[in-house]
């Protein structure tokens, strides 16, 4: 069942794409800005819009932890936002200034790829801001990519309907399928699970075109061994070109928008329509789904964006597992956020963690957030009314051992294990597809915990594969401190 939960209408031209991080809620437009909303209420955040493109904005996205949002446009330019403040973290430029029409990070967001319309696409390295290679993958625009769940390469759609698979290290070609739609490529998703047999690695791929259909792919590679691409179905229930597609969090659903107006909902292992739901009065532009709740966003070119709740047992179950990570905000003996970033929420419950009870009434008449714990000092305590020296005492040593722990937490968000919050020596990807300490996670794994540190959701396999790329992006990030 989908039932259509609100309609946001504050942009001014066409909505051209839709993005979830666990807690936001982002859109793109015509209108050369981005809306941000709040997905607790779908409040529409103070420093939105987003304002900073010269030309109309046609693709958005976040980081996985969702610290990021990252759009491109016309102007050639990829922005990087915070997410905490709307401001500009950096504006990544195409050398050759092209018109990009569609951007995405890797998982663990060591790298930031777009696809432009002079047939190339621009790598970037995250962490230094530094452009790697643009390189040309098609004669015809690039109006499609996407990482893989394990980093290591990406796909890319063109206008004459190609689909092509790269390596991220070098950017070699690793695999080109042709024609995969007439008349042209309009989007690719990867699911976000991957199998690992042996020495091979099996991924699921989406995509859809200008031949009104959506394709479901296994691609596969193996160690010593070409990539392969083979097609699993072939879904035709929209009559007009489809163009976007997305795997719900878990690969059980793939939803797609069309100029027929519908969104459509599959089942991506059978291939099977399960709900098609019509309430845009024009063509159906984006798709989206929540990472946390299961929650549908659909942009359109009607200037609205509706978010859907689709409901089974699948999806209740995870987003419930999901729902309880993203709402604790913590994982074992560690804040996933800085202290700076800690709601007064926040600060409450780390003082219950810490036998400091009697603190809590204190700290919540006085509205104590994490910045207020970060300059809390002897004077300031004693004018919150902590008499007992004792007690007093006890919270600053503790505050002190809490910035120590989180010290190593200046190096760039990514290069920390989500697990220990420490700078990783040895990262690996799991199959849930983000990247931890190879020694935390096999730990986590030892402990009996079958599932995703990150999602709660069960870990189809133990096996754990070497992420190079990021290993090399912290030895760089290490060498330049």
């Amino acid at each position: 069942m989908v039932s259509l939960m609100c309609t946001l209408r504050q942009h001014t031209d066409e909505v051209s794409c839709c993005a979830f991080s666990p807690s936001l809620l982002a859109t793109s437009s015509g209108d050369k800005t981005l809306r941000v909303y709040n997905t607790a209420d779908f409040s529409e955040l103070p420093f939105s819009p987003l304002s900073g493109h010269g030309y109309g904005v046609h693709c958005c996205c976040f980081s996985s932890c969702g610290s990021h949002l990252f759009s491109c446009s016309t102007d050639g330019s990829v922005i990087v936002w915070s997410s905490e403040t709307g401001e500009v973290s950096a504006a990544l430029h195409h050398p050759g200034r092209s018109p990009l029409r569609v951007c995405a990070v890797a998982p663990d967001s060591s790298h930031l790829l777009a696809g432009a319309c002079d047939g190339t696409v621009a790598l970037w390295d995250f962490s230094s801001k530094t452009l790697r290679r643009c390189s040309a993958a098609s004669e015809a625009s690039v109006v499609a990519c996407c990482f893989s769940p394990c980093g290591q390469m990406f796909v890319t759609g063109c206008t004459y309907g190609d689909l092509k698979l790269w390596d991220v290290m070098d950017m070699n070609l690793l695999h080109a399928e042709k024609d995969t739609h007439d008349l042209g490529v309009a989007c690719c998703s990867f699911a976000q699970q991957f199998k690992i047999d042996g020495c091979c690695v099996e991924f699921r791929l989406a995509s859809c075109g200008q031949d009104s259909r959506l394709k479901i792919w296994i691609v596969s590679q193996s160690e010593g061994a070409a990539c392969t691409m083979k097609l699993l179905h072939t879904l035709s229930s929209q009559s007009a070109p489809v163009l976007s597609c997305a795997f719900s969090p878990d690969g059980e659903r793939v939803v797609s928008g069309s100029v027929d107006k519908s969104v459509a909902i599959y089942d991506a292992n059978l291939g099977t329509l399960l709900h098609t739901v019509k309430h845009h009065d024009r063509y159906v532009t984006a798709v989206a789904l929540s990472p946390t709740m299961p929650w549908i966003a659909t942009g359109s070119m009607d200037r609205t964006v509706n978010v859907w709740r689709m409901v089974d047992e699948v999806h209740s179950s995870g987003a419930q597992s999901q729902q309880t990570v993203c709402q604790g905000r913590k994982l074992p003996g560690h804040s996933r956020l800085l202290l700076t970033d800690w709601s007064e929420e926040d600060v409450q419950t780390w003082l219950c963690e810490e036998g400091l009870q009697e603190l809590v009434s204190v700290f919540k008449g006085n509205n104590m957030d994490g910045p207020e714990l970060n300059k809390l000092n002897k004077e300031t305590a004693a004018e919150l009314g902590i008499e007992s020296l004792g007690l007093r005492g006890r919270l600053l040593r503790k505050i002190e051992a809490l910035k120590a722990e989180q010290s190593g937490s200046e190096a760039p968000d990514e290069f920390l294990c989500p697990i220990t919050r420490e700078l990783m020596r040895d990262p690996v990807i799991a199959s849930d597809g983000y990247s931890y300490e190879r020694e935390s996670i096999e730990s986590w794994v030892r402990g009996r915990n079958k599932t995703s540190p990150m999602t709660n959701l069960p870990l189809q396999t133990s096996l754990l594969t070497p992420n190079r790329s990021l290993k090399m992006a912290i030895s760089r990030w290490k060498s330049s401190q």
